[in-house]
Parts: structure tokens; C-alpha cells; sequence
């Protein structure tokens, strides 16, 4: 099936997920897409942030999927915040993450597995 003009979801190897609509691509999976955006979801939080014409290296790609346009695309929990909020939330993610990945290495003495 082809999917140019398709509205889809390609998730990144370093964990990125955009949206846009295909509108190339070649047997490496490099892909062109238009009026992408990256969609960050932090907690509860999310917000899509809109990159425009957007070129994928193949590579990079783990996964491309269909959106249904006559579906909801995100469960109700989740909240739209404004980029500035995201960021935010993203970097006290990353802090709270750093931190315990050097409390777990100071505690690795004790061999608690």
C-alpha cells in the first residue's frame, strides 16, 4: 500500500515521535514530510511542536504507522500545554532521571540484586 499523502506517525531511534503528512520517500526509508510537528508527552503533559517541512534520514527510523483521522489520536488523560510548559516538564524529567541513575551508581557497593 502506498502511503504518500498518508497523515503518519514515524517514532525516531532516540525516541522521537512526528506527525505530518508523507510526501516522499525511497528504499531507505528517507522520507520527506509536510507540516510535521514533533509530539512530546511528559507525564500527563504533551504539545506538539511544529517543525514544517521536515526531512527524515532512513536510519533513524524505527517505526512509521497510519494515523486514523476519524479516531481520537490521544487518550483523554493527557493535557495540551504550551512548548515553553513541555520543556520544562522535559528537563525536570531528565534531572529527576540523571539523579537517580548516580544514586544508583553510588549504591552499586551494595549489590541489592
Amino acid at each position: 500500500m502506498i502511503y504518500v499523502a498518508e497523515k503518519l506517525l514515524i517514532l525516531l531511534r532516540d525516541g522521537r515521535k512526528l506527525l505530518g503528512t508523507l510526501r516522499s520517500f525511497d528504499q531507505f526509508a528517507n522520507a520527506v514530510l509536510e507540516g510535521a510537528c514533533e509530539r512530546v508527552i511528559v507525564g500527563n503533559l504533551y504539545c506538539d511542536i511544529p517543525l514544517g517541512l521536515y526531512v527524515i534520514r532512513g536510519e533513524n527510523v524505527v517505526l512509521i504507522g497510519e494515523l486514523d483521522l476519524e479516531r481520537d489520536e490521544l487518550p483523554p488523560h493527557l493535557t495540551c500545554v504550551a512548548e515553553t510548559e513541555i520543556r520544562r516538564a522535559q528537563k525536570i524529567e531528565r534531572e529527576a532521571s540523571d539523579l537517580k541513575g548516580s544514586m544508583r551508581k553510588r549504591m552499586e557497593f551494595l549489590d541489592l540484586d
